[in-house]
C-alpha cells in the first residue's frame, strides 16, 4: 500500500508546531485536542517516527518532526499557491486593511507574505489604530476591512481567542505601588476597560500613568518600570515579563478576534484577503 502526506494532516502538524501546544493549536483552528491527537499518530505512522515529545510546557518537534517542519511548510505553500493559480484566483488591485498595532506586529508579516504569493499583482494598505478607531473608519468607508478585538463573551464570528495579560520590566512587582500605575491604550478600548474593571472589582487602587494609541509608547513606559499594561499575550516583547504569578494582580479576560468590512460592497480583492485571513490567523 502506498503511502503520501495528506494536506490536512501537514495543515493540523503545523499548526500544533507553530503553538507549541496541543491545546493551544486545537483553539487556534477550532478541532478538538483529541481529534488533533488522532491526525498526529496517522501523520507518525505514515513517518514511522514520533513527531513530538511531551513536557512540562507543551510539546517540542523531534529531530524528524523538525525535518518534517520544513518540508511541511513548503509544501502548504505550493499546494496553496497552486490552487491559487489553477482556481483563477490571482487577482490585482488595492485594498485599505485596518488592525490593531499588537495584532499588526505578530500576525501582518506572514499574511501578507502569504497573500502576496497566491495574488502577486494586489496591493494591502495597512492602517494601525485601536479596534473603535477602526470601526469609525469602517462605518465611513475610509477602509475595506479590519481585524478588530471583541468582549470575551461576545461569539460573532470569532475566528481567533487571546487573553489579556498584566505585563511589566524585570523584577518588577505590582506589590511595590500603593496606587497601581497603568500604561494603557484608548479609554474606550477593551485591553484599558478590561484592566479598569478588574481592578475596581478585586479593590485595588490604580492610577493612568500614561494613556496612548501608540503601542510603542506604551512598551516604552513599561520597560522603564514605570508602570504596568495589559496586551494579549501573544504580542509581549521577549525582554518584558507577564505578570501571572502575581498575587496583587486580577486576572483579565480573553478577547476574541474577527473581521468586519465595510457596508459598501466588498471586492473580489476584498474578499479573497477576507478569506485569506479566515484561513491562516487561527494558524499563526
Amino acid at each position: 500500500m502506498s503511502l503520501s502526506l495528506d494536506v490536512d494532516l501537514l495543515r493540523s502538524f503545523v499548526a500544533i508546531a507553530d503553538a507549541r501546544s496541543l491545546s493551544r493549536a486545537a483553539g487556534r483552528i477550532g478541532r478538538t485536542q483529541s481529534a488533533l491527537s488522532q491526525q498526529i499518530r496517522r501523520l507518525e505512522a505514515v513517518i514511522d517516527h514520533p513527531l513530538f515529545e511531551r513536557t512540562g510546557r507543551g510539546v517540542v518537534l523531534t529531530n524528524p518532526g523538525e525535518r518534517l517542519l520544513v518540508h511541511a511548510q513548503r509544501i502548504l505553500r505550493l499546494h496553496d499557491e497552486a490552487m491559487a493559480d489553477l482556481c483563477g484566483k490571482g487577482l490585482s488591485g488595492n485594498i485599505r486593511f485596518g488592525c490593531p498595532d499588537d495584532y499588526a506586529a505578530v500576525f501582518l508579516p506572514s499574511l501578507l507574505r502569504r497573500f502576496s504569493r497566491l495574488h502577486p499583482q494586489a496591493l494591502v494598505e495597512v492602517m494601525c489604530a485601536p479596534t473603535p478607531r477602526l470601526v469609525e473608519q469602517l462605518h465611513k468607508s475610509a477602509i475595506d476591512l479590519a481585524m478588530v478585538s471583541l468582549p470575551h463573551a461576545d461569539t460573532d464570528d470569532i475566528i481567533r481567542r487571546e487573553p489579556l495579560v498584566w505585563i511589566g520590566a524585570a523584577g518588577l512587582q505590582s506589590a511595590h505601588f500603593d496606587t497601581l500605575p497603568l500604561a494603557l491604550s484608548d479609554p474606550d478600548t477593551l485591553d484599558h476597560r478590561s484592566a479598569c474593571e478588574a481592578l475596581h472589582r478585586a479593590g485595588r487602587a490604580y492610577r493612568i500613568a500614561y494613556a496612548s494609541s501608540s503601542l510603542s509608547g506604551l512598551l516604552a513606559v513599561v520597560r522603564s518600570g514605570q508602570a504596568v499594561a495589559v496586551i494579549t499575550r501573544t504580542a509581549v516583547p521577549a525582554d518584558l515579563h507577564v505578570l501571572d504569578a502575581d498575587p496583587d494582580l486580577p486576572p483579565l479576560p480573553e478577547v476574541g478576534i474577527t473581521l468586519k468590512i465595510a457596508p459598501s460592497r466588498p471586492s473580489p480583492l476584498t474578499t479573497a484577503f477576507a478569506a485569506h485571513v479566515r484561513q491562516m490567523l487561527p494558524l499563526l
